[in-house]
């Protein structure tokens, strides 16, 4: 993991349903600690071998990508080496496919091989390296059949800025690009005194560099329900821009994964709720000639493999959900603006159509959707301010058609932003409810006396207690504390079965 770079949501979620991401999938195995620190060893050797160190441009990378692509070769993986060239030295990407799945449907796994000139790297980034490339050898030993394309990645020169990601998908066709449907990133994943913390893919922590693309709230639930299963608590880290994800999101790729820390203390707080010591960075060797197969927590790094090959076997398996009804916006399909003659907001009406940015101390009405040219948003033109068609005066409200649902297990999922400036307060809101023979809400995000700039997030719900219903969405947004700058926007609404 390369140095630091300057880089809440409120849901409220149906109750009587639960909330699977995928269709039912195949069992995930209980990968071998052993072969993973055989991986280790192996790195480990390379580097000692190799002046000390897997740096990009050194004898020790290009080792190091040797080994794993005969370790994929062997195993039946199509791999090609990728290079690169970054401070006049070659760099080289393993990039390996497994036969099989849909092309359309790609999930990507990555991890990055380069260690910094210091040290061999051994946690960082030997153990994403080795667990994710025995998950790709368990694939194979399964003779594993997904639903989706799998395809693993083993990066260079992230140390020195993600050089190797970004090479990556900086060259892939526009085409290519949107056949990878997510991507999961694991960068030092056996910390010595080891969190367990997982990509805030929903941004439900309300901190830092808001939520991933939409689509990596499920990822993230994914990878929770892994440490859940095996009753160890997580905690959410941000999309700050440190390893090989960076690349993927920028291009609006979902994105995961998981992280055991770094450089960064670990708190009191942290130190009861996964043990360790208190005070003392969660890698002491970080980035230092100490970081070998001695700086490694058995623990974690067992922990942590298992978790993604569960991710990677739960996804890639999964039957993809089929869906009942959606709406992109792009065409009119009958949404019906105040629908029960009860709006109150004198600007800023729900209409569909292409927006346009408005600033405000920030962005507050989006320029640019989810997908296709139109959302919903509240009051589409920019005007001469950001204070021109924004809500004003009370409530705006849009229905859905009527939606006549199967019998079975149902989701909805959504895009959604609500904006506001800091005169807002917690009367104001964006609501979503399903109005059937009973309504729910299945979505609010109150106001506060605090500046939000606009930024999509993705949601989904359960609807199993409307299932062989007929039921309508009805959304609402209010400015209903004053002359307070509000914006919300909608995109992407879906229900499946």
């Amino acid at each position: 993991m390369r140095s630091p770079i300057v880089a809440a949501i409120a849901i409220l979620s149906l109750t009587m349903a639960g909330l699977p991401a995928q269709a039912t999938a195949a069992a995930a195995p209980d990968l071998s600690l052993a072969n993973v620190k055989a991986h280790l060893s192996q790195l480990q050797s390379i580097a000692t071998a190799n002046g000390g160190n897997r740096a990009h441009g050194r004898s020790g990378y290009l080792a190091s990508a040797n080994y794993v692509m005969g370790q994929l070769d062997a195993a039946g993986f199509s791999t090609v080496l990728q290079s690169f060239t970054y401070n006049g030295a070659t760099g080289y990407n393993v990039i390996a496919d497994w036969p099989g799945g849909d092309p359309n449907d790609i999930l990507m796994t990555g991890a990055h091989l380069d260690s910094v000139t210091a040290g061999p790297g051994i946690n960082d980034n030997g153990s994403g390296s080795a667990s994710i490339l025995e998950t790709a050898l368990e694939v194979a030993r399964q003779s594993l059949q997904p639903a989706k394309h799998l395809r693993f990645a083993w990066w260079g020169a992230e140390e020195l800025g993600l050089r190797g990601s970004q090479f990556y998908v900086s060259n892939l066709p526009v085409a290519e690009r949107a056949k990878i449907k997510g991507y999961l990133n694991f960068d030092m994943v056996g910390s010595p005194n080891a969190g367990y913390f997982v990509y805030d893919g929903d941004n439900s922590d309300g901190t830092g560099s808001g939520p991933g693309p939409a689509g990596s709230a499920a990822l993230e639930r994914t990878i929770q329900d892994y440490f859940t299963s095996i009753s160890v608590p997580t905690r959410g880290t941000d999309f700050d821009g440190r390893s090989d994800y960076g690349p993927f999101i920028a291009v609006g790729i979902p994105a995961g994964g998981t992280f055991t820390g770094a450089e960064g203390i670990k708190s009191a707080a942290q130190a009861t709720l996964w043990g360790g010591t208190a005070g003392q960075a969660f890698d002491v060797c970080y980035h230092r000639a100490c970081d070998t197969t001695a700086n490694i927590s058995d623990t974690a790094l067992d922990r942590n493999a298992d978790a993604i090959a569960y991710t990677v076997w739960t996804i890639a398996t999964a039957v993809p959900p089929a869906v009942v009804w959606q709406d992109t916006f792009e065409t009119a399909t009958g949404w019906t603006v105040n629908p029960n003659g009860t709006d109150t907001a004198t600007l800023g009406q729900w209409e569909r159509g292409d927006p346009e940015a408005t600033t405000s101390s920030g962005a507050k009405q989006l320029g640019t959707t989810v997908s296709g040219v139109n959302d919903l948003v509240t009051g589409r033109p920019a005007g001469t301010s950001a204070g021109a068609f924004d809500v004003d005066g009370g409530i705006s409200s849009i229905q859905s058609p009527p939606i006549t649902l199967p019998t079975g297990t149902l989701n909805l999922s959504l895009s959604w932003y609500l904006a506001h400036g800091s005169n807002a307060s917690s009367a104001d809101y964006l609501r979503v409810r399903v109005v059937g023979s009973t309504t729910a809400t299945v979505l609010q995000q109150l106001g506060a006396v605090s500046d939000r700039d606009g930024a999509w997030a993705a949601t989904t719900v359960g609807l199993n207690a409307f299932a062989g219903q007929t039921v309508r969405i009805l959304i609402d947004v209010a400015d209903a504390s004053g002359a307070s700058l509000v914006e919300a926007g909608v995109d992407d609404v879906k229900i499946t079965r």
